[in-house]
């Protein structure tokens, strides 16, 4: 009964880890935001030469691997061409299976149900300990250099680790190998800045507030004089950008050791969110929830119709494509709020093996060709094809070479990259942080706070204060629910 239970949690907790690589929702339908992400990059061409360095020992002749994760139509391209390196020389058949991401969860659920796991998916950190505890996940430490983990970024060297009790904390056995760590900086259009005579953001000092609200009432404007306005400051996906307003506000979700839901009358929180509403039902410099609804924010930025808009650090290869985005743009901060601090989620999913997998050794090694192998590395990051997909794992390579890479022109990227550096590794005026879904057995608290009927707020037919006190409960209820299936499961 316990394993039924988790299996019908699965599809809600994989909605956390999506925020981590490729998957970005708006107040769109997913379905909707990947489907206009599905024709991002697809003219990216990996040329057999920018393989060229990646060398991959073991012979796994005749063995099948069955992987299935989501990915845009770019980032599947540069998978495809890394398997079909592997499996030219490690002998092994891959069956490459690419989903959305609003589908991956329920196929997922899916194969669970049918106890026909993949060999190798996806696993975002806020589901490990869950994926471990119904006998999903295969312990790496057999199969993983220990030497090459500590070369990776330290949040997620200690992401996928589990002893059993609390996952994240950099104890126990590592459960997965990271896509990437990435983090969702704030991108503007030059262009739109160009038109408007608005000097582009300055990145060592991210806007206030106010300071954000004046400038995207400057670049908000009706072009065809038609009397409807058809460009504007910025566009706003709840579900990814409302953290970084209520963090930089000192705002929280969840009380210091995630058990209780704090929103209802707090001050920091609340300002925040209605400030984040604000920006479309009294500034009018986001579309609206109808004009979202009609054409999604992404786009709306695709199009050339929005000033700023979040950039995921697998976004970068699509938007340096000018068949996709052919508009000049850059990096900068999200406005701060009362702590003076920019701040933004970061994030990571990881590649798991499943622990029924009858091919371990040989779905090990191409995770790591994906995760931890600097040569798969190049590829991935953009300095061997040219599309970049994620920040490098290997810090070293991402802090040296990656970055000079850039600055010759070698690696194609936005303006000011230093921007994504200072949200992974913190500044004073930058801190990228995992939300508070990653530290809870599951999302569902959040997901009642998606489903609550927020869109009155941003319509302006609800205050922010109103919306925390009525939607507080049935969160509540459902992390009370969580923290006690994170006890069955311990039991």
């Amino acid at each position: 009964m316990k394993k039924v239970l988790s299996l019908l949690l699965v599809a809600a907790m994989v909605i956390g880890i999506l925020a981590a690589c490729g998957g970005k929702e708006a107040a769109e339908t997913p379905a909707e935001e990947n489907k206009q992400e599905e024709t991002v990059g697809a003219k990216i061409e990996v040329k057999e030469e920018a393989l060229n360095d990646v060398k991959v020992e073991g012979d796994f002749a005749g063995q099948d691997i069955r992987v299935f994760i989501f990915a845009q139509e770019h980032e599947k391209t540069v998978y495809q061409s890394l398997i079909d390196k592997f499996t030219a020389q490690t002998g092994a058949n891959v069956t490459f299976e690419v989903t959305t991401s609003d589908e991956y969860g329920q196929k997922l659920l899916a194969y669970k149900a049918a106890e026909d796991m993949p060999d190798v998916f996806y696993v975002g950190p806020e589901a490990v300990a869950a994926n471990v505890n119904d006998g999903y996940l295969l312990p790496l430490d057999d199969y993983v250099d220990a030497a090459v983990v500590n070369n990776l970024w330290g949040t997620v060297a200690s992401a996928y680790r589990y002893d059993g009790k609390t996952a994240g904390n950099g104890q126990g056995s590592l459960y997965a190998l990271p896509k990437d760590l990435s983090t969702f900086a704030f991108a503007y259009n030059k262009d739109i800045f160009d038109a408007a005579g608005v000097a582009y953001p300055d990145p060592a000092n991210p806007y206030t507030w106010d300071e954000f609200v004046e400038v995207c009432k400057k670049l908000t404007i009706d072009k065809d004089g038609d009397g409807e306005i058809d460009q504007w400051g910025c566009a706003n996906a709840l579900q990814w950008a409302l953290d970084a307003f209520i963090y930089t506000n000192g705002g929280h979700f969840l009380n210091e050791d995630y058990t209780k839901v704090v929103i209802d009358g707090q001050p920091e929180f609340v300002d925040a969110f209605q400030f984040f509403a604000d920006l479309t039902c009294k500034y009018g410099v986001t579309p609206t929830v109808e004009q979202d609804t009609a054409l999604g924010g992404y786009q709306r930025w695709l199009d050339g119709q929005i000033g700023f808009y979040a950039c995921g650090t697998w976004d970068v290869g699509a938007f340096m494509d000018k068949n996709t985005f052919p508009y000049q743009w850059g990096l900068c901060g999200w406005p701060t709020g009362k702590t003076g601090v920019s701040m933004t989620r970061n994030g990571s999913v990881g590649f798991a093996v499943s622990k029924d997998s009858k091919v371990p050794e040989a779905a090990a090694k191409l995770i790591t060709l994906f995760s931890t192998d600097l040569e798969g590395q190049r590829v991935l990051s953009g300095e061997t094809t040219g599309a970049s997909l994620q920040i490098p794992n290997i810090m070293d390579y991402a802090k040296g070479d990656f970055k000079a890479k850039i600055a010759d022109g070698t690696i194609p990227y936005g303006d000011n990259v230093d921007v994504i550096f200072n949200y992974i590794e913190g500044t004073d005026k930058y801190r990228g942080l995992f939300v508070e879904t990653n530290y809870t057995y599951n999302a569902d608290w959040w997901s009642e706070f998606l489903s609550g009927g927020y869109e009155y707020v941003l319509k302006g037919e609800k205050t922010a204060a109103e919306y925390c006190h009525e939607v507080q409960p049935a969160m509540q209820a459902a992390l009370d629910n969580a923290i006690e299936l994170q006890k069955a499961a311990e039991n």
